[in-house]
């Protein structure tokens, strides 16, 4: 009897479809919105598929702190590429991701807080959302700190003073990925604010001022954390001028 020949690498558009699907599926347990919010923010912002296709998550870095993580979108993204990993539902073009040992959240909003627990805080290992200021709360040691578009909402002392803090719980060989608006481009950056604004309402949120500064003022910055620094534009698809900063520590 012959064998039944060996399936074929998914496709990464196919597989990013499969992850889209999967890691959203879990917010209907709270409700509607939360759901759609998962699914329009896994679908159209390019940061989530940019980190997988470009392998910058990292296989090793199973420690995660993810500042101003919302409803925990990143932890169950990670749950799903793990679990399709090891089913060899995988692209050959994607680096593995991590088996999670412990994933740590950060949100100041009680209500995504809420979300986070109601529709993944049964995963394994369980997840830890903190409801606290990312200011104040304290970091574990971890080998990768995420830190996706809330940076600005605390003014420039706050930010570098987070930024060393971050620097400080990170273990040798870890990484910061931040991404934030580049204020050199003007157009794009004041679109990214007005669409923040707009978000932060619907979201049921109070608009906070918020603090800029240029790819250049950031780059710099870090470097003079101690990390060394490179960046990515991350926002193709959209009129925003987004850069990812991939900041690794020696």
């Amino acid at each position: 009897m012959s064998k039944n020949p060996p399936s074929l690498p998914l496709s990464p558009d196919e597989a990013w479809r499969r992850v889209h699907e999967q890691a959203s599926a879990p917010y209907r347990q709270a409700g509607r919105f939360a759901w759609h919010f998962a699914r329009g923010k896994l679908g159209r912002d390019p940061v989530f598929r940019g980190l997988v296709g470009r392998g910058l998550i990292g296989a090793d870095r199973r420690r995660v702190v993810d500042i101003g993580c919302g409803q925990g979108l990143f932890a169950s993204l990670l749950v799903t590429l793990h679990a399709m990993h090891a089913r060899g539902a995988w692209p050959a073009s994607w680096d593995a991701t991590p088996a999670l040992t412990r994933y740590t959240g950060i949100e100041l909003m009680p209500r995504d807080v809420a979300r986070a627990e109601t529709s993944i805080g049964h995963l394994q290992p369980k997840p830890e959302f903190i409801c606290a200021d990312m200011c104040t709360a304290e970091l574990p040691p971890c080998d990768l700190v995420v830190i996706l578009d809330v940076l600005h909402y605390v003014d420039l002392q706050a930010q570098e003073a987070v930024l060393r803090r971050v620097r400080d719980s990170l273990q040798p060989g870890g990484r910061l990925l931040l991404r934030v608006g580049d204020a050199s481009s003007r157009r794009g950056f004041a679109i990214s604010q007005w669409v923040d604004r707009t978000v932060t309402r619907v979201r049921g949120h109070r608009v906070s001022p918020t603090w800029g500064r240029t790819l250049q003022e950031w780059t710099q910055l870090l470097e003079r954390l101690g990390f060394s620094v490179r960046n990515i534009p991350m926002s193709a698809g959209t009129p925003f001028a987004n850069v990812l900063l991939v900041a690794d520590i020696a």
